[in-house]
């Protein structure tokens, strides 16, 4: 077969061709160049990152025939022979077919002798967490003091299965997955060299797909390029990916924003029913609402999104959605991928998230006109209380400098101190008549009732209607019969402004005890016709009898009312 895979005709043969591990290609060459290079070195990372390429490319540089070098020379019989595996002195084990204790102990046998051809016998143990208890226990002297002429070089794809023990005898390097532009950028140089035509939107999908490793991306472009024609597409990799397009995922994201189920689940069959991967889809509608949380978190990372394109439908979109709700459907969407995997039915478990997710933009299409509501009624009771504030002061101010009057007011010994009824255009008249009948007919435990429900009444009018709540909240009730209730005001513009909300207050406190009317009064007033009523209560029964039965004062009472009639005797 004369035809070799992308990755095995590209595989890098210089430490510059090792994409994205900088880090690591340097410091070996740094230390090769001033042979200062250690006798065991531990590569560890994910598949396909170069570590096996990278120890290859160690030993051609210690050996070649021009050392100490930064870079084999690839020319001398050392550097070729160690390419085609000629050279007896470099040793390729896979530890997964070599896991015993004999196969350890036979190195521990042969790497007492001297190299043949080249200066340097090195050992490449691959997955060498594969290697039992055992084996590494028999390993354990050699790594530590091994013959000047061998140098080991251990690879893994999971470090944490192997003993403490080994990886303290180790130089450690970890091989970091490639990025995705490092990635593009080594396929766009491969493609060239190969004279293939390739778009950059399948380069970035093939990158995406390869999950940071350079070896699976260099397969699925290979595999893309056989079922392309003439040039390789978006459409091409997807195809071969099982990979969903941007048009695809707007058009779900878009519907589950809109709430609209049918088109989502519609959309969603059809890519099942087109051979697309579950699992796939997911993950490429997690990494598209990645991309969207990052656009709409500054336009300037458009740079780093993954799977997206920042065209105007991306960019129109980005701006109707909400972090929160991107957000919540990532971790929906993660969750759903977590029980996927030990399903069955992967397609349920992804109606239902969609679902939900749609379900996520009905609930914010409620939030946003309740915040809008919200600030509404905040603004107004910003208003109120600005207001109330202000007259408090001026109150206040009445008080503490009342105003100087030149012929003062002399009451007669016989005058009778009463609460004046008579109020001006813009105060609260206060209702005595009913407040009076109201006191006539109080009791302790109607009163008692009103207190147990007072707290909640408040929270309640708090979350219904907060200008309401702002009139009454340091109010407190005074007295309450069957049907009434007297509630005492700290100042008399709370009563005037507290009559706009009464209605909906009387029914909300009804709803908890019984319905009741609400009369509010200033405290001061409050307090004066109480102690009126307290001292009428003291009178002889017999006075009262004689008022009560004077045919004159009650003709004058109907006449006049209570407010306005005084009784000397």
């Amino acid at each position: 077969m004369s035809y070799q895979a992308l990755y095995r005709v590209w595989r890098p043969r210089t430490f510059e061709d090792v994409v994205g591990q900088t880090h690591i290609t340097r410091t070996l060459q740094n230390a090769i160049e001033q042979d200062k290079f250690s006798h065991a070195y531990l590569f560890s990372g994910p598949r396909g990152t170069g570590k096996t390429s990278a120890a290859k490319i160690f030993a051609q540089t210690i050996n070649c025939e021009h050392a100490p070098v930064k870079e084999p020379c690839n020319e001398c019989a050392a550097c070729r022979g160690i390419q085609d595996g000629s050279v007896s002195d470099v040793i390729e084990i896979d530890a997964a077919s070599n896991t015993s204790v004999d196969d350890i102990r036979d190195i521990r046998d042969k790497v007492k002798y001297a190299p043949s051809t080249v200066p340097y016998k090195v050992y490449i143990i691959d997955e060498v967490h594969m290697i039992s208890v055992n084996a590494f226990n028999a390993l354990l002297k050699t790594l530590e003091e091994p013959p000047k002429h061998v140098v080991f070089i251990l690879a893994t794809t999971e470090p944490h299965k192997i003993p403490l023990t080994i990886i303290s005898r180790c130089q450690r390097f970890d091989f970091k997955p490639i990025s995705n532009q490092s990635i593009v950028g080594r396929m766009q140089t491969i493609m060239q060299a190969e004279n293939i035509q390739v778009t950059d939107e399948a380069l970035e999908s093939v990158a995406l797909a390869a999950e940071g490793g350079m070896r699976d991306a260099l397969s699925i472009l290979d595999q893309a390029i056989s079922y392309s024609k003439e040039q390789v597409t978006l459409e091409d990799v997807l195809a071969v990916t099982g990979g969903v397009s941007q048009i695809v995922l707007h058009k779900v994201v878009s519907a589950m924003e809109e709430n609209n189920v049918q088109d989502v689940l519609v959309a969603l069959d059809e890519m099942i029913r087109t051979g697309k991967d579950p699992g796939k889809f997911v993950q490429d509608l997690i990494y598209f609402m990645r991309d969207l949380l990052l656009y709409r978190s500054s336009a300037s990372l458009a740079d780093m999104l993954e799977r997206a394109v920042a065209d105007d439908s991306f960019k129109q979109l980005s701006e109707r959605v909400t972090n929160q709700w991107i957000q919540r459907s990532i971790i929906e969407l993660n969750q759903c991928q977590q029980e996927m995997k030990w399903s069955n039915s992967p397609k349920v478990f992804i109606e239902i998230a969609l679902l939900t997710i749609t379900n996520y933009g009905q609930e914010h299409a409620v939030e946003v006109g309740n915040h809008a509501t919200s600030a509404s009624e905040s603004e107004v009771v910003l208003q109120l209380q600005s207001k109330m504030q202000q007259m408090e002061k001026d109150i206040m101010t009445l008080k503490e400098n009342p105003p100087a009057s030149n012929t003062p007011i002399k009451q007669t010994p016989t005058e009778r101190r009463r609460p004046n009824t008579r109020s001006s255009k813009n105060s609260y008249k206060i209702p005595y008549d009913r407040i009076r009948d109201t006191l006539g007919r109080a009791e302790k435990s109607e009163l008692k009732n009103v207190h147990a429900h007072w707290a909640n009444f408040l929270s309640k009018l708090k979350t219904t209607n907060a200008p309401a709540h702002a009139t009454i909240q340091d109010s407190k009730p005074a007295a309450a019969s069957n049907d009434t209730l007297i509630v005492a005001f700290k100042y008399e513009i709370h009563c005037s402004l507290f009559l706009d909300h009464r209605e909906m207050a009387e029914s909300l406190l009804g709803g908890m005890d019984k319905q009741r009317t609400i009369i509010p009064i200033p405290e001061e007033a409050w307090n004066e016709v109480r102690n009126d009523y307290i001292q009428n209560q003291d009178k002889p029964k017999e006075e009262s009898e004689d008022q009560q039965s004077n045919p004159v004062v009650d003709e004058a009472r109907k006449l006049f009312g209570d407010d306005l009639l005084e009784i000397h005797d």
